[in-house]
């Protein structure tokens, strides 16, 4: 998440927009809040914020239910993965569906799993 805050900053500086007039300042840069591919990156950071908390939220319930050890760390390794290749694929380099679709289904699907067998076990 953190490092899609630089990828903002990075677009940022190199296309000169700014969302406002004190970062333009002095840097012959202009304020523009529309600019398509500083906005794509900040869709994916939208994204990230959307989805790592709730994964952080649910695997730290899913650790509580003793799991498999190895599954466990597959699930996790599998959500980060697939959000790292889906911030590279939508903000980093663009490239056409399922390739984002795909890598948000398998983060989101690693999260549901793990939210229903913590359900399964709480109750």
């Amino acid at each position: 998440m953190f490092l899609v805050v630089v990828l903002t900053a990075r677009q940022r500086f190199a296309k000169k927009v700014f969302a406002n007039p004190e970062d333009a300042k002095g840097r012959s840069a202009k304020v523009k809040l529309d600019d398509p591919d500083v906005e794509r990156v900040r869709r994916a950071h939208l994204n990230d914020l959307e989805n790592i908390p709730a994964f952080l939220f649910v695997s730290f319930l899913y650790v509580a239910t003793n799991p498999n050890l190895a599954l466990a760390t597959t699930l996790f390794r599998a959500f980060t993965a697939a959000r790292i290749l889906h911030t590279f694929v939508y903000a980093v380099k663009p490239l056409p569906q399922p390739a984002r679709g795909l890598a948000f289904f398998v983060g989101l699907g690693t999260t549901i799993y793990m939210a229903v067998q913590v359900l399964i076990h709480f109750w």
